[in-house]
């Protein structure tokens, strides 16, 4: 990942987040607060925004200008939850890591942010298979869509769809599904 593919991947996300914002709404209405679509459309608006006016040059300036626009921009848990990712991601590019690495430290620090574990119905489903996978060089736009759709039959243990108990069956997570937009992008910014 270089600066240029940064700013792609950010584009293409913040492109499939205002074309699916109304489906990650109606993801987020029966086990949610209904505005996951909402939150994450403003926060990437905001990203790429951001991204034009202050023409990061190093991967590191848009990994902290995404963080710091996610985190004041996007209300709910959506926003702490991808801030938190993408403040740890910077660190670890920081100190120079590899990209599995980096990825991995952005997964880690959603797990001390909101305390999710696999199979919690939470998007570290979805980020755990991802880093696995990119460590492994076996990431795969269909393997992607294998975790999102893994989180429907689950019970929602962490979040605000655990309060919902056994409703939460059958429902997709829309975190999981937004991060699963985050790494189908990442996959067209990096082979484009």
């Amino acid at each position: 990942m270089n600066i240029e593919m940064g700013i792609r991947w950010m584009e293409l996300f913040n492109e499939k987040i205002q074309n699916e914002k109304d489906y990650l709404t109606q993801l987020d209405t029966p086990i949610g607060d209904s505005d996951h679509g909402n939150n994450m459309s403003r926060g990437m608006a905001h990203v790429v925004k951001a991204i034009e006016e202050q023409k990061p040059e190093t991967l590191n300036e848009l990994l902290k200008l995404i963080t710091t626009n996610l985190l004041s921009k996007v209300g709910g848990a959506s926003g702490p939850l991808y801030g938190s990712a993408f403040m740890g991601m910077m660190k670890a590019e920081t100190a120079g890591e590899e990209w599995a690495k980096i990825l991995k430290t952005g997964l880690e620090n959603i797990q001390m942010r909101g305390k999710a574990e696999q199979g919690d119905k939470t998007m570290v489903d979805v980020w755990i298979a991802v880093v696995e996978a990119v460590e492994n060089g076996e990431l795969t736009h269909e393997l992607i869509d294998e975790a999102v759709e893994a989180t429907k039959p689950l019970k929602a243990k962490k979040g605000r769809a655990s309060y919902v108990g056994d409703r939460s069956i059958g429902h997709i997570d829309p975190g999981a599904y937004s991060s699963g937009l985050l790494f189908h992008t990442m996959l067209r910014a990096e082979a484009e």
